[in-house]
């Protein structure tokens, strides 16, 4: 096994993404998984609720350098996930944004590199491409500067990263918000019928952080080719599954919403790998030769097209009922199955 004897610390490891690797790792041979996040609430719910001696909790911000430094001491991986990642909030304090996302991202990988880590992976998000937001302009800095310290590692470091869709039922996504709705027997709240996101649950999420694990090169970016539906379509399964009556309302898109999500870009598609059910999109290698920025262009980059969520596959309605039933609390609701109990932060 990968972790077999080795430490794992996941930064912002309190949310949906660290619950997800420990349900998937806590019992198996890994040694240690160190927690760190600034919610001191969430990691005693998650202390009572795990009662493991594997799992180490640690205080800090990645905000702060020194509070990363005492917690990476002795670590053999890290994955990052520590990041603002709300739309709006990002968008009333860009400045926040900027130093979690960015300075966050930077203060984590240099302490990485000065305690030899062996591999980083940084979670990204599909807003990070062609960005409209402060909160994917902020990731899409903190990819960049993922690939530039990249380069300057010495001693066999790897440090890669992920981008990924819409992960369902995470915190703060809009199917929790639905079925709250439904529930309180009130309209659904649609921004715009025709709008698409990727649809992945959270055990793809960590699937594709794996994969970028085991295969990543320094500086690479995978991402997962996810089937997206329309949020009308997301909406109308969501009413069936649960033989409700309520009406969808359409309210707008809102500050800061994009029609449909990128994850990859024209000019990264032109060198992206196909690995089946991924893609890997390589380190841009350039360095300050300036001709290879303004003098020498690629032709083929005017035919490439970017992926996005309106060109992957599309759910259908019956798909996406199927897609919705994976969601632990869905299957309780409308099965009326007693799954297994886990921490929902």
């Amino acid at each position: 096994m990968k972790f077999d004897g080795k430490s794992l610390l996941i930064t912002g490891g309190t949310g949906s993404f660290g619950n997800a690797v420990l349900r998937r790792y806590l019992d198996t041979e890994i040694s240690e998984i160190r927690i760190f996040s600034r919610d001191e609430k969430k990691q005693d719910d998650m202390r009572q609720f795990y009662k493991s001696d594997k799992i180490k909790f640690f205080i800090g911000d990645v905000r702060d350098k020194q509070s990363i430094q005492n917690a990476i001491r002795g670590v053999d991986y890290i994955f990052h996930a520590a990041a603002l990642k709300q739309v709006p909030s990002c968008e009333f304090f860009p400045v926040e944004a900027v130093k979690t996302n960015v300075i966050g991202t930077e203060n984590l990988l240099e302490a990485a590199i000065e305690a030899e880590v062996k591999k980083v992976v940084v979670l990204s998000t599909d807003k990070a491409v062609y960005p409209i937001n402060s909160m994917g302009m902020s990731k899409a800095l903190s990819e960049k500067v993922m690939v530039a310290r990249s380069r300057s590692v010495v001693n066999g470091e790897v440090l890669c990263g992920t981008r990924y869709g819409n992960v369902m039922a995470s915190r703060g996504s809009v199917i929790p918000l639905f079925v709250q709705q439904i529930k309180a027997g009130k309209p659904i709240t649609i921004t715009e019928p025709q709008m698409t996101r990727y649809m992945m649950t959270l055990e793809d999420a960590v699937d594709l952080v794996l994969f970028a694990f085991e295969n990543g090169y320094p500086g690479d970016i995978f991402v997962q080719k996810s089937p997206a539906a329309t949020i009308e379509i997301v909406a109308k399964a969501l009413l069936e599954l649960y033989n409700s009556n309520s009406q969808i309302r359409i309210i707008g898109i809102r500050h800061g919403e994009k029609i449909y999500e990128t994850l990859v870009n024209r000019e990264e598609m032109v060198k992206a790998e196909d690995c089946g059910n991924y893609y890997r999109i390589p380190a841009d290698t350039r360095d300050l030769n300036y001709n290879k920025f303004f003098t020498e262009g690629q032709e083929q980059i005017f035919n490439a097209e970017e992926y996005t969520s309106h060109n992957t596959y599309r759910l259908n309605l019956e798909e996406t009922k199927q897609l919705l039933l994976k969601l632990k609390f869905i299957r309780e609701d409308v099965l009326n199955e007693k799954t297994e109990q886990i921490y929902a932060p």
